[in-house]
């Protein structure tokens, strides 16, 4: 998987490059604006086609990954049908959520003027909210059934933790995640009266009851340590101070020079300054791995204080050994890429609390 991705990654900044060189974005601009001169709809025709490009590109990628590698690995459970049907929704979700939430930006962008960032930022903020509170209830089941947990031995036991935990929690659910991939995981979503707790039916099949509770402790640990909710603000904020640059530059003539035009627009200048920011926002991705994988730890405390240390790391080495995750990784690697710790050293700080 780490060679295929340096392949795929390798491949995608040469189409860039390749794109740069030989003024594709610029061609792409001209396309556009011979179907509509209004920027809504040029914008539109540019990002849409773009988009669609570049994943039609990477399609042999995305087979290769799912129907040979994972399938290798006795992974796959993805058949063609649905592997299609995923593609079409996600264009669908890009078309209506993307392109939606583009043209509002641009719409902004012709009234307001210098205050066009703060709009942008109010529309962005509330529609991150908004996909935090509902992608459970509104996105997850596009692709997977969710069903609510049955009455028995595992739902007493997560409603007790929850109730000792001071956890109000009403909404524990099952996915069909077996319908794509061998590998278990659950996860907490939502915030207030719309949390939930979804467990793969994967990881339900292959944990005892002790074991699960032990894993969602840990989600529940995140909630109590109001990771999800810093998390979105430091996200909102960053978003802010992104569109307060973004809006200083979008109208220079440099950003349309760098792809090849000579009149600036909103859609050229935010793919030039996308490009450009790219290095600072891989550098932004590693201060938030670090802040994950302190969160991870304290959410495992967590876990361990209010319920018991040996069923999580029970649970961890069994996913550990089910998704065939490197137990030795290169420190450098870690500190790069991963948002989670490796699993020894996740073990070493739960035995303390044993």
């Amino acid at each position: 998987n780490y060679k295929f991705g340096l392949l795929s990654g390798f491949f995608s900044f040469v189409v860039i490059m390749g794109m740069l060189f030989f003024e594709g974005f610029a061609f792409a601009d001209g396309v556009a604006r011979q179907i509509s001169q209004n920027p809504i709809v040029i914008a539109l025709i540019f990002f849409g086609g773009l988009t669609f490009l570049s994943d039609f590109i990477g399609i042999p990628f995305d087979l290769y990954d799912t129907f040979v590698i994972e399938e290798r690995f006795g992974f796959n459970r993805t058949s063609l049908r649905t592997w299609f049907l995923d593609k079409l929704k996600n264009y669908l979700l890009v078309g209506v959520l993307g392109g939606g939430l583009v043209a509002l930006l641009i719409w902004f962008y012709q009234i307001a003027g210098d205050w066009f960032w703060l709009y942008a930022w109010i529309v962005m903020s509330a529609f991150s909210i908004f996909i935090t509170m509902f992608y459970s209830s509104l996105i997850v089941p596009l692709f997977n059934k969710q069903t609510p947990l049955e009455d028995g031995a595992l739902r007493d036991g997560i409603e007790s933790y929850a109730k000792k935990a001071g956890f109000k929690l009403d909404n524990i659910f099952v996915i069909d995640g077996s319908k794509r991939s061998s590998k278990a995981n659950a996860y907490f979503s939502g915030l207030g009266p719309k949390k939930r707790i979804v467990l793969y039916d994967t990881l339900i099949k292959e944990h005892t009851v002790d074991e699960l509770v032990g894993v969602l402790a840990h989600e529940i640990g995140h909630y109590k340590k109001k990771h999800t909710l810093k998390g979105m603000i430091v996200s909102i904020l960053h978003n802010g101070i992104l569109l307060y640059l973004f809006g200083l530059f979008v109208s220079h003539p440099a950003l349309a020079a760098a792809l090849g035009l000579s009149v600036p627009s909103f859609h050229i200048g935010a793919l030039a300054f996308g490009l450009l920011y790219a290095p600072v926002s891989s550098l932004l991705g590693i201060a938030m791995n670090y802040v994950s994988r302190k969160h991870e730890f304290q959410a495992d405390r967590f876990a361990a204080e209010t319920f018991k240390a040996q069923p999580l790391m029970e649970a961890l080495k069994k996913l550990s050994v089910n998704n065939l995750s490197n137990l030795t990784p290169h420190p450098a690697y870690v500190f790069v890429n991963y948002s989670h710790p490796p699993l020894m050293q996740r073990l070493e700080h739960l035995e303390q609390f044993k």
